[in-house]
């Protein structure tokens, strides 16, 4: 038995309950995004928050914990140590990926919800509250999208999604609206892209698992909850997200809970590409 079949054979709703939670908590966000005020605030990190990253917490905490009282859930807004999650299931939860680009209104953000076991991104759900578009990895092991999602009663017919075979002399590269490095820049420059855009949130990893994009690399600060639902996602699209120091799989559960330099690719991609690949 596999660890999706132990997983639905004790947890056969979980996917659809942790749709359910995203959904939900993205219309809420969209209610306060209508809004003129956001309640903006400077966390001690100096990043923002709004009322919508709090509502939002507060929705999936309250869906998930009532579904599955014994998973743990560790979320960036209501943040417990991992020293307390003792076990190796718990939800890793971004109530609101994008936080910036949802003060900008620009639409490019995301509601994340992650599954980790034994320190890895095996289940994740990323809805786009702006567009209703809902990424996930369904217990298949298989990641699927819906377009036109607004609410729990509205889901859509799911399409199976996965990375586009590697082309080097064709490559598209995506990388941070907001958060680019002089390091970031300078390893995409390795590779020549043919195309190069930007995207706000979990948003770059879909673009790869969608098969639109080949490369995500991250030479900047991100924490566990900015990348494992989506990290789940591109796993089961034929994509992987690697440690650039290590070129091992990111793993979840590190102290601190901030993530190494990383590069999001399809493994074709990895394979031919990264030095000889992971």
């Amino acid at each position: 038995m596999n660890i999706f079949e132990k997983t639905a054979h004790k947890y056969p709703t979980i996917v659809k309950e942790m749709c359910s939670a995203a959904i939900s908590a993205g219309v809420r966000i969209m209610g306060v995004y209508s809004e003129d005020d956001f309640g903006v605030e400077i966390k001690e990190d100096d990043s923002p928050v709004t009322l919508a990253d709090k509502i939002s917490d507060k929705v999936i905490g309250d869906i998930l914990k009532f579904e599955f009282p014994n998973i743990p859930i560790v979320s960036e807004e209501s943040h417990c140590e991992l020293s307390s999650v003792m076990g190796e299931i718990y939800f890793l939860v971004d109530p609101l990926d994008g936080t910036k680009e949802f003060i900008k209104k620009t639409g490019e953000f995301t509601v994340n919800i992650a599954l980790i076991l034994n320190e890895k991104a095996e289940l994740g759900v990323v809805y786009v509250p702006f567009t209703g578009e809902l990424y996930y990895r369904d217990l298949n092991g298989a990641s699927y999208l819906e377009r036109g999602v607004d609410d729990v009663g509205s889901r859509s017919e799911r399409t199976k999604i996965g990375c586009r075979e590697a082309d080097l002399g064709n490559l598209s590269v995506v990388k941070s609206v907001s958060h680019s490095t002089p390091e970031t820049e300078a390893y995409i420059a390795r590779y020549a892209p043919k195309k190069s855009d930007s995207a706000g949130s979990s948003l770059k990893f879909g673009l790869i698992a969608r098969g639109i994009a080949d490369l995500y690399p991250r030479l900047g600060r991100t924490m566990e909850w900015d990348t494992g639902a989506a990290h789940a996602v591109l796993k089961g699209a034929g994509g992987n997200v690697w440690r650039l120091d290590t070129l091992q799989e990111l793993s979840y559960g590190k102290l601190g809970m901030d993530n190494p330099f990383f590069v999001a690719a399809g493994n074709d991609m990895a394979l031919i590409s990264f030095d000889g690949g992971p």
